[in-house]
């Protein structure tokens, strides 16, 4: 094994696990079991992080020696702050599902249920639902503010209200009178 192997799969992975982040759609990680190490790692670049009752996520890399090397610990920081983040990654700690949801790691807990995919998609619809161009919209202005100064993002939040502004969505919400509903 060579240090540049790894560093080849790294940015491999970074690549990749960015571009799932960047999706103009809104992405869901469902953690039906265990959430391990790159398992882990591949949560934290999800819009939103679902668990069933009897799953963990643990950052397991220190036990193997390694820290994240695909986005996973700067992404964690980001989700929880670096003081939850770093006992999370330095104690290699199973988070169960009480626990996610209690640090902000994760948005619910799936109940028991036969069709926990069926039950996520009822959850996730409520962000989901609207149009495709306004959803695609809200995911690029929290993209920007999440990855670009504060003056770049709002000269982009600017830019991408002015591409909805006037168009279907919005003049139907207008006569629909929806804002008071």
């Amino acid at each position: 094994m060579h240090s540049q192997d790894g560093m080849n799969m790294c940015m491999f992975m970074q690549n990749t696990l960015t571009r799932l982040m960047r999706l103009p759609l809104i992405t869901v990680a469902l953690v039906q079991g265990k959430a391990l190490g790159g398992g882990a790692e591949l949560t934290t670049a999800c819009d939103f992080r679902l668990m069933t009752p009897e799953s963990e996520i643990r950052f397991v890399h220190k036990q193997m020696g390694l820290v994240p090397g695909w986005g996973g610990a700067a992404r964690l920081v980001q989700i929880l702050g670096s003081s939850p983040a770093l006992q999370l990654l330095s104690g290699a700690v199973k988070v169960q599902p009480e626990h996610a949801l209690h640090i902000g790691l994760i948005e619910a807990i799936v109940s028991p249920s036969d069709e926990p995919l069926e039950e996520t998609c009822a959850w996730l619809k409520l962000y989901t639902t609207g149009p495709a161009e306004v959803i695609q919209a809200v995911k690029k202005v929290v993209v920007a503010g999440r990855e670009l100064q504060l003056e770049a993002a709002l000269r982009t939040e600017m830019k991408i209200f002015g591409t909805v502004w006037g168009g279907p969505a919005n003049l139907e919400a207008l006569t629909q009178r929806t804002k008071h509903k």
